[in-house]
Parts: structure tokens; C-alpha cells; sequence
């Protein structure tokens, strides 16, 4: 192979694509295996890269950020009922909403679910960042690996900076109790009981068979773009997932090859050079291949997978939209059937009114004097003579 020449006109070929056209090439035709091609963002119909004009806005994001968390140093702990992971959550503000500047906790994965429900919960039609499935995915690192472990690191540290920088939600008191509190258990204990939760989900149930009528066509093309970027996503993730398998069986097989080459080149005289290179190359084969899994797994896989959750988010907050909608709709038709009834009602009152009492400003009862059995009988026959004698 060293022998061979690479033509001098190679790299002219590989550059003869114009810049435009390769530019046009990756912003319009994108499409994936099945061919169909990918939807538009209603957004913004055209994705555009300013990589320059993004840089100088965050670096005035940087200097305009007033608050900063980081998740680290991770402690395992282990009881006799369960094993769980503790994350350190160091927080640096200059807000003045904080009584300090700086804070120090203790935070397990179950607490940043809390954060992340007790958000939802008070912003329904808010975008809250996803958080990592709380099981490893079927196939990759066991539960609590140390790569396990930093992965969810990584994944807890990005969902508490993106808040953080949410005009809205990192004002939340909820955001504010998690990064200073020392302990969670009595503010979890103020939120909704089970029956409200119950209510609650009932509720959205009952909307959500009853359906919109009448969605604005805006979400109604922001639904159908999450639908189709949420299935062409979750195809790529799974096979990244399956390239990842296919890759590591690979690797295995190349590393069971080397030995065997080398120890094929000691028994071999004539051909201990050629099976020494054959078993070099297996062996930089082998390097290449573990450094091309160690990037799909800790780079490329997380990241689409972030996007499949965001893309769950997406469809989650769209859904309470359409309850909050479908809840709308239902109380104005119940508005609408109640001013009927009252009209109804006020209409049948004013085309018969000797159905109305003609004494009613003559009272059954005098209010003051006491009410004996025949001062009764006697008020009765004088204010409603159609009564009749009564005996």
C-alpha cells in the first residue's frame, strides 16, 4: 500500500463542490433513511448558523447570568432499604432575593424530580428542561457504574443550569427552597395531597377525551412538527444504540485477534513480519474503534437522547394546553347552557304571571306573636280563602 500514489488532482475532485451549494446541501435537503424529509420548525423555516453573532451573545449572557450551580462530587450511600447516588450542589448568586452568596447542598435524584414536578406544576404551558430517566437504558452501563454515574452528573448539572437561566422559572420560590435548603422533607410534605393529585388527573383525563374543537392552527402545526421530529429522533437514538452494540461485539472479536496473530508469528518463520504487522494493525484497529464507542456513548447518544426527551416535554406541555383549552370550552358551553335555562325561565315567568303570589306581600305569620295552633288556623283562612274550611 505504500507504494501506492495518491492522485494529484484527488483533492481538487474532494474540493471542486462550491460552498454554497454544500451550505444549500446540509440546510435544505435534510432527510434521513426512509427518505422523508424533515419538517420545517414553524418557528423558523429557515435554520441559519451566525456562528459569530451566537458567540457574542453568550458572552453577554455570561456577563448578564447572576446565578451560577454546579453538580459534582458524587457519594454514594447504601442503607438497608435502598442505594442511592448524593450530588453536591454548589450555588453562586449575587441576587438579591438570596440571604447568602454562595450555598452548599446535598442532593439525591429523587429530589430534583420534585423540583421538576413542583415546576410543572405551577407553570403547566412552560417548557421545563428534562431530567435523565431515572433507569439506565436497556443495554448500556449497569445502574450506579461509575459512567453511569457521571453521565446522570452531567445530565443533573445541565437541567439546573437551564433553569437557571429561565426568566421565569429561576425565580421559582421552589427553585430557590431546592438550592438552599438543607433539607427537602418538610417542603415536600406542603405540596398537593394525594386526593387533590387525583383530582387533578381525573380531571385531565376527562379533557382530554373530551378534546379540543377548535385548536389554533399555530399549535396545531407546532403538535405536528414535535410528532414527526419526536419519531425521526427516536429512530436515529435507537439505531446509535444498536451501531453501539454492533461496535463493542466488534471490538471484542478484534481484541481476541491480536494474541492469536502474534502468537501465529512466533511459530512462523518465514511469515513472523507479515503476521507481526497483521496483529499491529488489528491492534490500532482495536484503539480506534474503543475511542469511536467511548465517543458515541459519552457524546453522540446522550445528546440524541436529551433531544428524545425534550421532544416528550414538548408533547407534554402541548397536551395541558389542550386540557387547559378543553376545560375553557366546556365551562362556556356550561356558562351558555345556564344563561339559556335563566332566559328560559324568566321568559316563562313574564308570559304567566298569575303564577306568582298575589299576596306576597301579605305574610302567613306574624312575626311577633306566638304561633298557637288555632292563631294558625285562623291566619291561614284569612290570607288564602281558596283553603277552605279546615278542621
Amino acid at each position: 500500500m505504500s507504494g501506492q500514489t495518491v492522485p494529484a488532482d484527488f483533492t481538487e475532485h474532494m474540493l471542486d463542490l462550491d460552498e454554497d451549494e454544500d451550505l444549500e446541501v446540509f440546510s435544505k435537503n435534510t432527510s434521513l433513511a426512509d427518505e422523508s424529509p424533515m419538517p420545517n420548525s414553524p418557528s423558523s423555516m429557515v435554520n441559519q448558523y451566525r456562528l459569530e453573532e451566537d458567540e457574542e451573545e453568550q458572552q453577554q449572557d455570561a456577563s448578564a447570568k447572576d446565578i451560577f450551580i454546579t453538580v459534582d462530587n458524587p457519594e454514594s450511600h447504601v442503607t438497608a432499604i435502598e442505594t442511592f447516588i448524593l450530588y453536591r450542589v454548589v450555588t453562586k448568586t449575587t441576587r438579591s432575593e438570596f440571604d447568602s452568596s454562595e450555598y452548599e447542598v446535598r442532593r439525591r435524584y429523587q429530589d430534583f424530580l420534585w423540583l421538576r414536578g413542583r415546576l410543572e406544576e405551577n407553570h403547566p404551558t412552560l417548557i421545563v428542561p428534562p431530567l435523565p430517566e431515572k433507569f439506565v437504558m436497556k443495554g448500556m452501563v449497569e445502574r450506579f457504574n461509575d459512567d453511569f454515574i457521571e453521565t446522570r452528573r452531567k445530565a443533573l448539572h445541565r437541567f439546573l443550569n437551564k433553569i437557571s437561566e429561565h426568566p421565569i422559572l429561576s425565580f421559582s420560590q421552589h427553585f430557590k427552597v431546592f438550592l438552599t435548603a438543607q433539607e427537602l422533607s418538610s417542603h415536600k410534605k406542603q405540596g398537593p395531597g394525594f386526593l387533590s393529585r387525583m383530582g387533578e388527573t381525573v380531571k385531565a383525563m376527562a379533557n382530554s377525551v373530551r378534546g379540543v374543537r377548535t385548536r389554533p392552527e399555530e399549535f396545531t402545526q407546532m403538535q405536528e412538527y414535535t410528532e414527526d421530529f419526536s419519531n425521526k429522533i427516536c429512530s436515529v437514538d435507537k439505531v446509535t444504540q444498536r451501531i453501539i452494540k454492533e461496535q463493542r461485539e466488534y471490538l471484542d472479536e478484534l481484541r481476541q485477534y491480536t494474541p492469536t496473530y502474534t502468537q501465529w508469528a512466533e511459530s512462523e518463520e518465514d511469515l513472523a513480519e507479515p503476521l507481526k504487522g497483521v496483529a499491529s494493525c488489528v491492534e490500532r484497529c482495536s484503539k480506534e474503534t474503543e475511542e469511536h464507542i467511548h465517543h458515541l456513548s459519552e457524546v453522540l447518544l446522550p445528546a440524541l437522547h436529551e433531544y428524545v426527551l425534550c421532544a416528550e416535554t414538548v408533547k407534554a406541555v402541548m397536551r395541558r394546553r389542550d386540557n387547559i383549552q378543553a376545560d375553557y370550552e366546556a365551562k362556556n358551553e356550561a356558562l351558555a347552557s345556564r344563561k339559556v335555562d335563566q332566559e328560559a325561565v324568566s321568559g316563562t315567568l313574564t308570559e304567566n304571571p298569575t303564577h306568582t303570589h298575589t299576596h306576597s306581600h301579605t305574610p302567613l305569620f306574624p312575626r311577633r306573636l306566638p304561633l298557637s295552633p288555632s292563631l294558625c288556623l285562623s291566619v291561614l283562612q284569612s290570607s288564602s280563602p281558596r283553603l277552605g274550611v279546615i278542621k
